[in-house]
């Protein structure tokens, strides 16, 4: 499991609005049980309440999706669904993202 590493969303309540799950959480902390995980919409239903430097646009697949940053959440590893995608080269948009939650800036 690595950062900015997708995941396909398991939990059958969310998956619908949120088909996909993004580990924003430091490799460094990988023996840990838990990782920091943010919920990806697909555009078209988040796209009325984004927040620019909050919720950045995604492309997994040729489909765009919003990342929820503000409704970051913790997750049990073994929980997560199957790799699907390396966000990686969407590595300073995230951060910017997740500073802006937390520092306004």
């Amino acid at each position: 499991m690595a950062q900015f590493c997708v995941y396909a969303n398991c939990n059958p309540a969310s998956r619908k609005r949120y088909p996909y799950l993004l580990d924003i959480q430091s490799d460094l902390l990988s023996e840990l049980p838990t990782t920091v995980v943010v919920p990806l919409c697909p555009a078209g239903q988040a796209e009325s309440i984004q927040i620019s430097h909050l919720n950045p646009s995604l492309a997994i697949d040729d489909n765009v999706y919003i990342a929820m940053t503000q409704e970051l959440a913790g997750i049990e590893r073994h929980r997560l669904g199957k790799e699907v995608h390396d966000l990686g080269q969407f590595r300073e948009p995230i951060l910017a993202a997740l500073d802006f939650m937390i520092s306004g800036i």
